[in-house]
């Protein structure tokens, strides 16, 4: 162990975390991160590049919302400087052009955060990057998350880094179910692509749970932890599961690969992009866990079928009524 590594660990091993900066904190993960960070005491600086989408955090207790450029190093640095830790959430499912691009977001940013905590003298450094990261991966997401890890990892001799690998991630504000519901809603057929990948969904809360925990955990540093899930459900058992669940029953057609990649490349062009060639790509490989879930974290993972009715079904009275409860704070669990 060199001198720095070591000065690193022996400062950690008796420090609490008081002050976080949080990129991403205005996301579907970063809103449940940063109750979660509250709910702990901890002050979290949120960087965002509009204050109007992270307005929601604004009613939460030791929260500070800040307009900040995450792309120009020197803009996090100055917000980094009194920060304890750093969390980086910040995420495309869709390659877009220049900042919007996979390489600027995954990649270019992870650079910049790396660089900004080592001039910024942050000792602690959590990374959500996502399962079946690798620079060698079917898709150009995976290979983006992979490639930003390695960028990641290479800092470890400076930085006490702890990577997370989510499989789908689902909660009240998903884009997932929600969307499935969304078409099962539109159209009385539905053509499956890749109906067969197999996915272990993990509940956002479970997921904020996981990363606040490995703030102060001295176990965490240098580590890369896969989370899942309870259960594994095929592409086509998640779609019948909400085609249940909303009560509309509806026929589902599994797409052979050369239509599967035909359906990806109308849909990747019309508004919404509900499935690109690179998603396809992406569920080539199934997005399920190696490890367990309960034994890594100390707790037992949320189940998909105690949560997501009480979302999915919002369009009655009572399915309402469970997300307002959410809303103001209240478990699911109760």
């Amino acid at each position: 162990m060199d001198y720095l590594t070591f000065s690193n660990t022996t400062y950690l091993q008796s420090m609490k975390t008081r002050n976080v900066c949080l990129l991403g904190g205005s996301g579907f993960v970063g809103r449940y991160v940063t109750e979660a960070l509250t709910k702990q005491g901890i002050t979290v600086r949120v960087l965002t590049r509009m204050r109007e989408r992270a307005k929601h955090l604004l009613v939460l207790p030791t929260v500070e919302v800040v307009e900040a450029n995450v792309h120009n190093e020197a803009e996090l640095v100055a917000q980094f400087h009194d920060c304890d830790a750093v969390i980086n959430l910040i995420g495309v499912l869709h390659d877009g052009k220049g900042r919007e691009s996979f390489a600027a977001v995954h990649m270019d940013i992870a650079h910049d955060v790396v660089n900004a905590c080592i001039k910024a003298k942050v000792k602690r450094l959590l990374h959500m990057s996502a399962l079946n990261a690798d620079p060698e991966a079917p898709s150009q997401y995976l290979r983006s998350k992979g490639e930003a890890e390695v960028i990641v990892r290479a800092v470890m001799h400076k930085l006490a880094v702890t990577i997370f690998r989510p499989s789908v991630i689902f909660g009240p504000e998903d884009n997932f179910l929600n969307r499935f519901a969304a078409l099962i809603k539109l159209f009385p057929i539905i053509p499956l692509a890749s109906a067969h990948t197999r996915f272990q969904p993990v509940f956002v809360e479970d997921v904020a749970k996981v990363v606040v925990k490995s703030l102060d955990q001295i176990s965490a540093h240098g580590n890369t932890y896969e989370i899942c899930g309870p259960h594994v459900y095929t592409l086509r058992e998640l779609m019948q599961f909400t085609s249940a669940l909303i009560q509309k029953s509806r026929s589902i057609i599994d797409l052979p690969p050369a239509m599967a990649k035909l359906q990806a490349s109308v849909l990747e062009i019309m508004p919404g992009k509900l499935l690109t060639q690179d998603n396809l790509r992406s569920m080539q490989v199934d997005s399920v866990c190696k490890c367990d879930f309960e034994t890594q974290f100390g707790f037992i993972p949320t189940s998909l079928a105690a949560i997501a009715p009480r979302y999915l079904t919002g369009q009655t009275p009572r399915g309402r009524y469970q997300i307002f409860r959410h809303r103001a704070g209240r478990s699911l669990r109760h």
